[in-house]
């Protein structure tokens, strides 16, 4: 797939007739990757890792993204590998400047219009959740956050967790579809019946995040694959 075949607007009404739960990721979903909001996050993971085991940043980099490869976020690695306070890492790494993102009322009114329910699922936690969207305009369209700290601290993509998400609110995987920026996120939510959404950087640039991150936007799990959130839910409604 290429950017000249990008299905942006390929979504039809009537492919998500049957859709009553709504399911969106926050970093880079909600708010699009080009706001480089999430590079304040990465950063200060830099900074704790770098402060933690004493050592320079571009070494402490290097840890912290194998970490974040092998386990999923970083979060996990350092709670398996150096057994840290993991509310003492979420308080440190959300602690960061969320002017970076505007308002976005043509999304607000895209969510509110959908039918039923609304969810964010993030492996932030909750507080990052809510002022992201609060500065975004969006508070008031979602049911609930199912956040890190819900699924016991454990990430997506892991079976689990999608598990948890899905008995607490009594979802139907197969009347629910989920939206992300990561493929890999959305292998469960399609074998358990789900509709999914790649969210994916503008004009397919890969100037932010890791190169890996990228991979999958072609796999088969993948139902959908979109650069404007906005402009694909309009597109449904």
């Amino acid at each position: 797939m290429t950017a000249d075949t990008l299905p942006t607007d390929a979504a039809k009404p009537e492919d998500f007739s049957h859709v009553r739960d709504w399911i969106f990721d926050l970093d880079n979903t909600l708010y699009p990757r080009h706001t480089d909001l999430f590079s304040q996050i990465d950063q200060r993971m830099t900074t704790f890792v770098a402060d933690l085991l004493s050592l320079p940043r571009d070494e402490a980099r290097l840890v912290q993204k194998d970490l974040y490869r092998r386990h999923g976020t970083t979060l996990k690695g350092l709670m398996e590998e150096r057994d840290i306070d993991p509310d003492a890492f979420l308080n440190f790494v959300h602690d960061i400047d969320y002017s970076w993102l505007e308002p976005n009322p043509d999304l607000g009114l895209a969510i509110k219009a959908l039918p039923g329910r609304k969810f964010i699922f993030t492996n932030g936690d909750r507080g990052h959740a809510e002022r992201a969207a609060r500065q975004m305009g969006l508070s008031d369209h979602f049911e609930d956050i199912f956040d890190i700290v819900a699924s016991d601290l454990v990430p997506k993509p892991a079976a689990a967790t999608y598990d948890k998400f899905v008995g607490l609110h009594g979802i139907d995987p197969t009347k629910a579809v989920m939206f992300e920026d990561l493929s890999k996120n959305l292998t469960v939510p399609k074998a358990l019946g789900m509709k999914t959404v790649l969210i994916v950087p503008r004009n397919f640039e890969t100037t932010f995040g890791e190169y890996w991150e990228h991979e999958g936007r072609d796999a088969s799990h993948i139902d959908y694959v979109s650069d404007d959130l906005t402009r694909f839910l309009q597109s449904i409604l």
